[in-house]
């Protein structure tokens, strides 16, 4: 349930927090999934809030967010750590949570994350996702990189932690292009150690991941884009940042 405090001051206890760049095709479906789990929250509705950090859209995402009741972060600088952190400087609740507009959520993902926070033993955490649709690309794929995250106890659904938490660790990483969510909690990680927490990964409430990506550049693209994305990385920094502007912020 909400916290005391924040029933008393009329305050949200979550803020779910949206990056989004020209999404009102899909940015919809993403916010009909949050009325489900906000309506279904223990705490009840009104103590959610929904923050879009508009990160520079040409398209109507700015107003379809504001029509829906939603906060909405300006945020200028075309980089997702940017995106999260500017609508993580507008919301107002003891907890943060993180999602992608292209994605979903499951109707229970609130009372997960409140059970997940107040149980004491976790500093953060994030959702299990499953694709929107299975091919045999895509099954193998999952089937490579989900025993890393239970091993890892990361996740890219829907990420939280406390408010608190996050300012301790500086939020997210402005300089990266991409891997900012997995330095995230990889700090957050680091974090919890001095406390005696960890990590937790929610199977139980799993996001929906869109496959734009995959129908974009194949249901393969993983294995064969990802080794060459690693050799950049060791090799050839500038055709890295090429390949990361083309893959995450381009197109759409």
């Amino acid at each position: 349930m909400s916290s005391p405090d924040a029933v008393s001051s009329g305050r949200p206890r979550i803020s779910l927090v949206i990056p989004a760049f020209n999404e009102a095709a899909l940015l919809p479906r993403l916010l009909d999934s949050v009325d489900v789990a906000r309506a279904g929250y223990r705490g009840g509705p009104a103590a959610v809030e929904v923050v879009v950090a508009d990160n520079a859209s040409t398209d109507g995402t700015a107003a379809l967010a504001r029509a829906r009741g939603c906060v909405v972060a300006p945020v200028a600088k075309r980089v997702i750590g940017a995106a999260r952190n500017g609508g993580a400087s507008l919301a107002r609740g003891d907890i943060l949570c993180f999602v992608d507009a292209d994605a979903r959520i499951h109707p229970r993902t609130f009372d997960a994350v409140e059970e997940a926070v107040t149980h004491g033993r976790f500093v953060a955490g994030a959702s299990r996702v499953r694709p929107e649709r299975w091919s045999l690309g895509i099954a193998v794929t999952w089937a490579l990189f989900v025993p890393l995250c239970v091993l890892m106890r990361m996740d890219t659904g829907v990420v939280f932690c406390r408010r608190a938490d996050f300012d301790a660790v500086g939020g997210y990483s402005e300089e990266r292009l991409f891997g900012e969510d997995v330095q995230f909690l990889w700090d957050l990680r680091r974090l919890g150690r001095s406390h005696g927490q960890r990590l937790v990964r929610l199977s139980g409430v799993p996001a929906i991941a869109s496959n734009r990506k995959f129908d974009a550049y194949g249901h393969w693209h993983y294995l064969t884009q990802m080794p060459r994305l690693a050799w950049r990385m060791l090799f050839h920094r500038s055709a890295l940042t090429d390949f990361a502007r083309r893959y995450w912020y381009e197109r759409r």
